[in-house]
C-alpha cells in the first residue's frame, strides 16, 4: 500500500455528495482536414487500448480498518470501458449544449471504490469539432500535476497520429525492487527523519507567519476580517459553468503599463468582473473581497498528489478605479510570493495543512458556512503550453478548467494559459449564483476597463468564445 500524504488525505476527507472533491478540464479540438466520419470512435478505441493514466490512477483506495485514519492506494485492474466514456451533443451542438453537459457531468461524485478518474469523449460539436472532458479526485492530483499530465497526452506534432500515451501506469520496476529490499533499520529511520524535518518546518512556519501578518499590505492580516458575500453560503450538489477567452498579448500590455505581472492583471480582471456582478445584485460589500491564490511547489518529475501552498489577496472590489485595483494587488502578491519563497519545503507543507485544516473540520462537522470566511473564492492560474498541441492530429482549440467547490465557498475561478490566450473557467453553485455566465462576460469588459485606466486604447468588448449559460440581454440598471 502507498499511503496518502496528509494534504492529499485532507481533500479526501472533505468529500461529500454536495461537495465532490474532483477537479476537471473541458478541452475542445478541431478535427483534422482529412478526418474520417468515425474519427472520434477510433480515438476512443485507441484510448481504451492504452494505459494512458499514470499512478495513482491505476489504484483504488484501500478498504481496511485503518482507512478512515490513514487512507492508502492499492493497485487494481482498471476497467477502461467504465472510465472511458463516449457521448454526443444534441443538435445544434453549440457551446451552450456542451457547457450544460459538462456542468452536469461535473456535478456527480466519482465512485470512491474505483480508480478516481473519468474521461469523456464528446462528439457532435459544431464547426467540425469535438470535446474531451476529464475529471479526477483532488486527493490524487492538483492543477499543476494535471497540466503536466495533459502535456504528456498531447503532441506538438500535427502529423503524430499515435493518440494518447502510451506510458506505464504502474510503479517502475527499479522502484519496486528498492521498496522490497528495504531493511528493517531503514524502515524505522525513514519516519524518524521525516518527523525531524517536520519539527523544523513548524519552527520555520511560526517565524514565517509572524512576518506575514505584519504591515498594511499583509494578505494574511486581511483574511482575519474577510467580508461575507453572496458567494459564502452553503452549496448544493449541482453546478454551473461559465467560460471566456482573453487575449494574452493585451494582458501583457496592461502588465507592462502598470508595472505589474500578467497574473496580477488577471486577478484585477476577476476583481473588476466580480465588482460589476455584485453591484448588479445589490450585494457589493464595502470592504474588498479576497481571493485565495494557490502556488505550485517544487515536486519530483513523476510525483502525483498535491504540492501546493498559497496566499490570500484583496482583489479590489471596493475600488472604482481599475488602475488602483491592479496596483494594490501587485503590492500584496509581490510581498506574499517573496515570503513563501523564503520558507523551506517542510514549512510550506505545514502552511498548506494549516490553511486547509479549518475547511476540513468545518466540512466534516457541517459548520463551514456558519463560521466567518477566511476568503471569498479561489483563483488559480496555470500555463498549459505556448505551442499548439494535438491529439491524434486534432488541434487543441482551448482548454477550460473546471474546479471544485466546498461549503461556504460557492465560486471557484481557474485560468489556463494556452498559446496567446487565457481560458477562464467560472464554476459556481447552481442555486447560489444566478446568471453565472455574466461573470465570464464581464471579464472581457474588465480588461477593456483596465486598458483605459492605464492609458492603453483597447478594442470594444466582444462576445465570449464559449458559453455554458449565455447572459440574456439586459439594461444597465441594477438587477435585483
Amino acid at each position: 500500500m502507498n499511503y496518502l500524504s496528509p494534504l492529499d488525505a485532507a481533500f479526501l476527507r472533505m468529500e461529500s455528495k454536495r461537495t465532490p472533491m474532483h477537479v476537471g478540464a473541458m478541452m475542445t479540438f478541431k478535427l483534422p482536414d482529412d478526418a474520417p466520419p468515425d474519427f472520434v470512435r477510433k480515438l476512443m478505441e485507441q484510448m481504451r487500448s492504452k494505459p494512458f493514466m499514470p499512478t495513482p490512477f491505476n489504484c483504488r483506495l484501500a478498504r481496511t480498518r485503518l482507512s478512515r485514519f490513514a487512507p492508502a492506494w492499492v493497485e487494481t485492474k482498471v476497467d477502461m470501458e467504465y472510465h472511458m466514456r463516449h457521448s454526443a451533443l444534441p443538435f445544434p451542438g453549440g457551446e451552450r449544449e456542451l457547457g450544460v453537459l459538462v456542468a452536469r457531468m461535473h456535478s456527480h461524485p466519482l465512485d470512491l471504490s474505483r480508480p478516481l478518474w473519468e474521461c469523456h469523449l464528446i462528439e457532435g460539436l459544431e464547426n467540425r469539432r469535438f470535446a474531451l472532458y476529464f475529471k479526477a479526485h483532488h486527493c490524487a492530483i492538483d492543477g499543476m500535476g494535471a497540466m503536466k499530465m495533459v502535456q504528456k497526452w498531447l503532441s506538438r506534432d500535427p502529423n503524430d497520429k499515435s493518440g494518447i500515451g502510451p506510458w506505464i501506469m504502474a510503479m517502475k520496476p527499479e522502484q519496486s525492487v528498492e521498496v522490497k529490499n528495504e531493511t528493517l533499520l531503514q524502515r524505522f529511520q525513514r519516519p524518524a527523519a521525516v518527523a525531524a524535518e517536520q519539527a523544523r518546518g513548524v519552527r520555520d512556519l511560526i517565524r514565517g507567519l509572524n512576518k506575514m501578518t505584519r504591515g498594511e499590505d499583509s494578505g494574511t492580516r486581511a483574511a482575519l476580517t474577510t467580508p461575507r458575500s453572496l458567494f459564502n453560503v452553503a452549496v448544493s450538489q449541482q453546478r454551473r459553468l461559465g467560460t471566456q477567452i482573453l487575449d494574452l498579448n493585451r494582458i501583457k500590455a496592461v502588465a507592462k503599463a502598470s508595472n505589474s505581472s500578467a497574473n496580477d492583471v488577471l486577478l484585477a480582471i476577476c476583481g473588476g468582473a466580480i465588482r460589476r456582478y455584485l453591484e448588479e445584485q445589490n450585494a457589493l460589500p464595502e470592504k474588498s473581497l479576497l481571493a485565495s491564490v494557490p502556488v505550485a511547489l517544487m515536486r519530483a518529475p513523476d510525483q502525483g498528489g498535491n504540492a501546493v501552498a498559497g496566499f490570500v489577496v484583496p482583489v479590489g472590489t471596493e475600488m472604482p478605479e481599475a488602475s488602483d485595483r491592479v496596483a494594490r494587488i501587485s503590492r500584496v502578491t509581490t510581498r506574499s510570493k517573496d515570503e513563501l519563497m523564503e520558507m523551506p519545503p517542510a514549512a510550506l507543507s505545514q502552511l498548506a495543512l494549516l490553511g486547509l485544516a479549518p475547511f476540513v473540520l468545518g466540512q466534516m462537522t457541517g459548520t463551514l458556512p456558519k463560521i466567518p470566511p477566511m476568503f471569498n473564492f479561489v483563483i488559480s492560474n496555470v500555463v498549459l503550453s505556448k505551442d499548439s498541441l494535438y491529439l491524434m492530429g486534432a488541434e487543441l482549440e482551448a482548454m477550460y478548467p473546471v474546479s471544485f467547490l466546498f461549503d461556504g465557498y460557492a465560486l471557484n475561478i481557474t485560468l489556463v494559459g494556452y498559446k496567446d490566450r487565457v481560458a477562464v473557467g467560472f464554476l459556481g453553485c447552481r442555486e447560489a449564483i444566478p446568471s453565472l455566465q455574466r461573470l465570464a462576460v464581464y471579464t472581457q469588459e474588465a480588461l477593456v476597463e483596465l486598458e483605459k485606466s492605464v492609458g492603453i486604447g483597447g478594442p470594444a468588448p466582444v462576445a465570449p468564445k464559449a458559453s455554458a449559460e449565455p447572459a440574456k440581454k439586459k439594461s444597465r440598471a441594477k438587477a435585483g
